[in-house]
């Protein structure tokens, strides 16, 4: 099958999507599949149109050529007699240093090439992470250009990645979720201990994800500098009561949970750096839980799977408070997807390899698109 394994972007998620999308297409290639890692925002290799001037100095704004694409057009790409994910890679983090100054001269958010290549697959496998490729905006212009992808539809993502309105649709549904509020830009900012929420909380960035922007805090000093840096990511900042315990996950594929996952950092909380450095945190699949605790949280994941309209596959993030209580912290709609990301980690504990798991994400949502 023809794939486009989409990632890159400009969300300050890029990084982490350019390493899901290397190890998803290495799998993907394993299984037989013609699949090709391309940057949404910066391009195919070798397309035309790939370098831009800076709005200062005029200079060109380019990444390093790749050898084995260079000069060819996206069609080609699919008969190359020799395609390096890895060297595809390396060409999308070229640009990392240059996006700033692309975003300043550039209106469109498809790179070169990029819809023509979308076009020719026979699926887009979303390896986007952020406000990106998670908002719901990539889906719905892939809905309406008939382009089938993998993942929840524009409708779900969009719901899912504004924690605020995740919240309320929680609520709604008897979802345990922790006490908090919804702070706008404008808004006037009550004192910590007067806003409903109080101290210690946590303040994070209302679409943000891997835990950028996010901090634990304790004092009101600390609330004022939290809300500045979150603010300085969005316009829509949420407040929430902080539970000290113990973190989870819960993968959801087809609206069936998966294994429960522990994850105990070895310092803070699963901030981006305990996410993705290596050795950082603890993570037990299945987690030492009991049955009923098990089911339950399983089952508080089934419910926010289906209260946000997912589909295909997402991943649920709790807590456990001190007393056992739980509390749906938000949905992920393209989780992390290395091997030892969560996702594959609670298939791994299936007996699934991280190959057979991309596979399974495509036949998913295969069946959804058509």
């Amino acid at each position: 099958m023809k794939i486009v394994v989409l990632a890159g972007g400009i969300s300050t998620e890029r990084e982490v999507s350019i390493t899901s999308g290397t190890m998803v297409c290495k799998a993907l290639r394993e299984k037989g599949h013609q699949a090709v890692l391309v940057d949404v925002y910066c391009g195919v290799q070798g397309m035309p149109g790939n370098t831009v001037r800076t709005a200062e100095t005029g200079e060109k704004v380019e990444a390093q050529s790749n050898s084995h694409t260079e000069g060819k057009e996206a069609a080609d790409i699919w008969s190359a007699q020799r395609y390096d994910v890895d060297e595809a890679a390396a060409y999308m983090r070229g640009f990392n240093d240059k996006i700033p100054e692309m975003k300043k001269v550039r209106r469109q958010f498809f790179g070169p090439g990029v819809l023509e290549l979308c076009q020719e697959a026979e699926l887009v496998f979303m390896a986007l992470h952020g406000e990106d490729g998670e908002g719901g905006t990539v889906q719905a212009f892939f809905d309406l250009m008939g382009i089938r992808y993998t993942g929840s539809g524009h409708l779900g993502s969009a719901v899912a990645m504004d924690k605020g309105l995740s919240r309320k649709l929680f609520a709604q549904d008897g979802i345990p979720t922790a006490k908090g509020i919804v702070l706008s830009r404008t808004q006037e900012r009550l004192p910590a201990l007067e806003n409903g929420v109080g101290l210690p909380c946590v303040v994070k960035p209302c679409c943000g994800g891997s835990s950028v922007g996010v901090a634990i805090v304790h004092t009101q000093q600390e609330y004022s500098e939290a809300l500045e840096m979150a603010f300085g990511y969005e316009e829509e900042v949420v407040v929430e009561q902080y539970i000290e315990g113990r973190e989870f996950s819960v993968g959801v594929v087809e609206g069936k949970a998966y294994p429960v996952i522990e994850i105990a950092p070895l310092v803070g909380f699963y901030d981006y750096t305990n996410k993705y450095q290596a050795g950082s945190t603890i993570e037990t699949c299945p987690a030492q839980l009991d049955e009923q605790t098990t089911a339950r949280m399983q089952r508080y994941a089934e419910m926010a799977y289906h209260a946000l309209k997912l589909q295909c596959y997402a991943r649920m993030d709790f807590m456990m408070g001190k007393d056992g209580d739980l509390y749906c912290l938000e949905a992920n709609t393209l989780p992390g997807m290395t091997p030892t990301s969560l996702l594959p980690q609670e298939a791994a504990a299936l007996g699934m390899s991280f190959a057979d798991l991309c596979e399974l994400l495509i036949e998913v949502s295969m069946k959804h698109q058509s």
